[in-house]
């Protein structure tokens, strides 16, 4: 999820400063950790980390909703947390909703669901495990995520399943700092650079110290969308992907082709997209998806990118002020049955979540 880019009309926003500064680090070109190398990453301790030097929790900074619509928050059994092993043909499908940065929360549910054993590698054959983006920001070790999957879609590939992720707008995000910097690009509100966006959402020193080639070009070639039994997979709640093609093959192209031509405005452009939301949500909802799904094929539509606190109005509130979190217990389904939301709200001290495809309810 992402604030500052732009999103228009769909959302309230809130306004960034003119005379946002930018912290000189972030002109600092390393060093970098070349002690990791691509598919490597340390397992995961058993004490939770101290906060590394570099990391700066962010505070909330998403528009409050009022309003429910028509909504339903679906329950996830406990007692469902071994991925189960088919003799044959595809394994059980799995999708992650955003993990931005939350290292240990992401190992921890991904263990819950049997799909990793204590050690952190992959243990569950044949399983297919879908990512819908937002690896980074906000979190304490983004790049330890980014690590982390790299070497599961590998593990995974090994024991005749997969593991694969899609593009969320902080990829894009921290594609764009790191490519353009402080380069200006039309905002469509005026002048406004990656640099700047990315510390405004979240983005942390410690990832950008540690990030090498091999996981900017893993990012760049990640897919905006995909279908797979009969759920299309999106990282945001919005209609913008009509813009890029009319087939996921097309859209996917013309991501990439974007994202290598290099163009700082093009970029941003995508970027700006990518953060629009709530798109399914409220009178009307039902018949976005539907568009996409007429489009693109499948009869449920899954994605990350709105917290799933902010889409029921829950957060924000004073009632929540001592709350000590939001109370996410699973996915949400809404628009009439056809969306479901996986962004738990793991920043807001929500939960990270991990679920099994096709939902039972």
């Amino acid at each position: 999820m992402t604030q500052g880019a732009g999103q228009g009309p769909e959302v309230e926003r809130t306004a960034t400063l003119r005379d946002f500064r930018v912290p000189g680090y972030v002109n600092e070109t390393g060093p970098y950790d070349h002690g990791t190398e691509p598919g490597n990453t340390a397992p995961p301790l058993e004490e939770p980390l101290e906060h590394p030097d570099g990391y700066t929790p962010t505070q909330r900074d998403l528009p409050v909703i009022s309003r429910r619509g028509d909504t339903l928050q679906v329950a996830v059994d406990p007692a469902t947390t071994h991925a189960p092993v088919p003799s044959t043909g595809p394994g059980p499908l799995f999708v992650v909703g955003d993990v931005h940065g939350y290292l240990d929360e992401l190992v921890a549910a991904l263990q819950e669901k049997g799909l990793v054993d204590s050690a952190g590698n992959w243990c569950a054959g044949a399983a297919r495990l879908w990512f819908l983006g937002d690896f980074t920001d906000r979190g304490p070790d983004g790049i330890g995520v980014i690590d982390l999957v790299m070497r599961l879609s590998a593990e995974a590939a090994a024991a005749g399943g997969y593991c694969k992720a899609l593009m969320g707008n902080h990829e894009l995000l921290l594609l764009g700092a790191k490519r353009f910097g402080d380069t200006p690009v039309n905002s469509g509100a005026g002048t406004a650079t990656f640099q700047a966006a990315w510390l405004l959402n979240g983005g942390q020193k410690y990832d950008m110290d540690r990030l090498q080639d091999h996981h900017l070009q893993w990012m760049a070639r990640l897919d905006a969308v995909e279908e797979v039994d009969g759920h299309l997979l999106v990282h945001s709640d919005t209609t913008a992907y009509l813009d890029y093609g009319d087939s996921i093959e097309a859209v996917n192209d013309t991501v990439r082709e974007t994202i290598t031509r290099n163009d700082a405005d093009e970029v941003w452009d995508l970027f700006r997209k990518f953060t629009k939301r709530f798109s399914f949500r409220d009178e009307g909802g039902a018949d976005a998806v539907r568009s996409l799904l007429d489009t693109y094929g499948g009869t449920r539509i899954v994605h990350g990118h709105s917290p799933i606190p902010y889409l029921l109005g829950e957060v924000g509130s004073e009632e929540d002020e001592d709350s000590g979190g939001p109370h996410v217990e699973g996915p949400h389904v809404y628009a009439d049955g056809l969306a479901i939301a996986m962004d738990g709200g793991v920043t807001m001290a929500g939960k990270l979540l991990v679920q099994q495809l096709p939902l039972e309810s």
